[in-house]
């Protein structure tokens, strides 16, 4: 046996205990995580780094040596990615909500001191401060955030959730735009498809107007989710989402921003 073969011998041997290791593994699915719910896990947000974001700081806890403004950073597992080039979103749930904040400072949670759905008539009881936030008589002020629950498209597929507010909230619109605007033609007619129906991809790019630069999202249409597995395990994430299971957890990091209000 030539050393050619020999080192061809050693890839199959490799290739052969990968693929028993991985039998291995799907013959034991989901054991440990029996007594894991929904309330257990932290829904990752998908945020574009600006230069106020802590992952930018060097003094900030939450620093990432690699991380740059106009990047994107997963905040659970901090995973970066190129804003220029993007990443593959399946928007599967849309909810715009009133997130009521405290300023930072010694009173200050770091979380959101309530959540007011959209529909709610709060906001008619705030006024314009002269930074642009919507004051409560309480002091507190609110945001209007566009929630977009999305799969998160790589090697395996993850949920995440992108909140868009402030000038973003018009890219919020255009996006659902771009989803209710699809049509298909079915036997029965034009329909309009899920909306985790089709891929889109998100970039950053760098917007300003007379109060400052900013990155901030872009959006635009990838093509039809071509594989059922991806489709099942989106149509699965919509179907949580609708009936209440999805929880977020909003954090402090979201009122640092360089977006102008």
């Amino acid at each position: 046996m030539n050393q050619e073969q020999r080192n061809m011998n050693q890839v199959q041997k490799k290739e052969e205990a990968g693929a028993l290791a991985t039998n291995l593994f799907e013959a034991d699915a989901n054991a440990g995580s029996q007594n894991i719910t929904q309330e257990d896990l932290a829904l990752p947000f998908l945020k574009v780094l600006g230069q106020l974001s802590p992952e930018i700081n060097k003094q900030d806890s939450k620093f990432i040596s690699a991380a740059e403004p106009g990047m994107i950073v997963n905040s659970v597992t901090k995973e970066l990615y190129d804003g220029a080039k993007g990443i593959n979103v399946i928007p599967v749930h849309y909810e715009r909500q009133y997130v009521e904040w405290q300023d930072r400072g010694i009173a200050s949670t770091g979380a959101p001191v309530a959540i007011h759905s959209a529909g709610s008539d709060i906001v008619s009881t705030t006024t314009r401060d002269k930074s642009w936030k919507d004051r409560l008589p309480n002091g507190n002020y609110l945001e209007n955030t566009a929630n977009h629950f999305v799969i998160l498209m790589g090697k395996s597929p993850s949920t995440a959730l992108i909140s868009m507010k402030s000038t973003q909230l018009k890219i919020s619109k255009q996006w659902n735009s771009m989803m209710m605007g699809l049509k298909l033609q079915g036997k029965n007619g034009l329909f309009t498809p899920p909306t985790y129906s089709h891929i889109y991809k998100l970039k950053t790019v760098q917007m300003s107007n007379d109060k400052g630069t900013w990155f901030g999202w872009d959006v635009s249409q990838v093509g039809p989710v071509t594989d059922k597995g991806i489709y099942t395990i989106a149509k699965n994430f919509a179907e949580k989402n609708s009936k209440g299971l999805v929880k977020v957890k909003h954090g402090s990091e979201e009122s640092k921003t360089d977006v102008p209000y």
